[in-house]
């Protein structure tokens, strides 16, 4: 399999997980961590004029476009042996990807000029768990895409 079809495997699977993670956590602390809602909302202010089924893809495809980016560094990384595919690794990829996430989010929530009201400091420190869930999905389906016999 090639690499760009690792990264997509790679990031689609990711950021599914790390999606219905954010789902959970919304429904468990009755905050909503949903990063496409949050996207869509911070579009909508920008584009009111476009449909509501617009700006719910451009929130999606955003979440999904920044998913593909973080995985595509990951398997750059794995592909190039300088970190390995391991679970701990992951964990670890995830740790700092949510540090680096609080950063983009933080500075878009800041940038923008009508941000939705959230719990800023909840959603910042949910940050880092979600992309753990995220590194650790993705480092499982790449493996996946390295041994696909290990699915049978």
């Amino acid at each position: 399999m090639d690499q760009l079809s690792k990264t997509a495997l790679t990031g689609l699977a990711g950021t599914t997980v790390m999606t219905a993670g954010s789902e959970l956590m919304s429904l468990i602390f009755h905050e909503n961590f949903r990063e496409p809602e949050h996207l869509e909302t911070l579009i909508s202010r920008l584009l009111p004029h476009l449909s509501k089924q617009a700006k719910q893809i451009a929130g999606w495809g955003a979440h999904f476009a920044m998913g593909l980016v973080f995985a595509a560094i990951y398997v750059e990384l794995w592909e190039t042996k300088k970190v390995r595919h391991s679970i701990r690794n992951g964990i670890i990829l995830g740790a700092i990807s949510g540090v680096l996430g609080y950063l983009i989010w933080k500075a878009t929530f800041k940038a923008h000029p009508l941000p939705p009201w959230l719990n800023y400091s909840h959603y910042y420190l949910q940050r880092i768990p979600a992309h753990i869930i995220f590194a650790v999905a993705a480092t499982i389906t790449y493996r996946l895409t390295k041994h696909p016999q290990t699915l049978a």
